[in-house]
């Protein structure tokens, strides 16, 4: 079971009891042991250990839920953009990490041929906002500007193309 499953479940579960103040209570209390826990783990493993821990996707969020990761979430994110910016600069595009807000919402700025361009909606969903979420969970929205409208005529949803450079034949001699 996944992180967001166990979220989701505890959600449900919360919601379901009758007095949802004592459980809120029963699950911050365990929260705090189980984080008390873990710091501890991380502090008699030291530094080799804790990187073996941020290599593991479930435990890394174990760590940055209990404040325990060793790199910030604008460390994180900053990394998590550098990924992706080989596949911007292929379509001569950037992005800008502009701020995070105290409430977790990532702010962004595309720039270069992604800032308005139609394919840029895809460009942020598929590779921006996948390396963010992977790299700090925590981040609760993400906005970006410089993203335009997919839709058409009708609202219908445009395709993105690219146009297709086509070789010149060369002149015979």
């Amino acid at each position: 079971m996944d992180a967001g499953q166990v979220g989701e479940r505890i959600e449900q579960l919360l919601g379901e009891m009758e007095d949802v103040d004592k459980a809120e209570d029963l699950v911050h209390t365990l929260m705090e042991f189980y984080g008390a826990g873990l710091s501890k783990i991380v502090e008699i493993g030291g530094a080799p250990l804790l990187e073996r821990l941020i290599a593991d996707d479930h435990v890394k969020g174990l760590l940055i839920l209990h404040d325990l990761h060793p790199q910030s979430t604008v460390e994180r994110v900053t990394a998590a953009l550098e990924t992706v910016r080989p596949y911007l600069g292929s379509h001569a595009g950037d992005v800008d990490l502009v701020g995070i807000t105290d409430d977790g919402v990532l702010r962004l700025q595309l720039r270069g041929t992604c800032d308005g361009c139609p394919s840029s909606t895809v460009t942020v969903k598929y590779a921006i906002e996948k390396a963010i979420h992977a790299a700090a969970p925590e981040i609760t929205d993400i906005e970006v500007s410089g993203v335009v409208a997919e839709t058409g005529p009708g609202g219908r949803t445009l395709l993105p193309l690219q146009a297709l450079e086509c070789p010149v034949p060369a002149e015979s001699a």
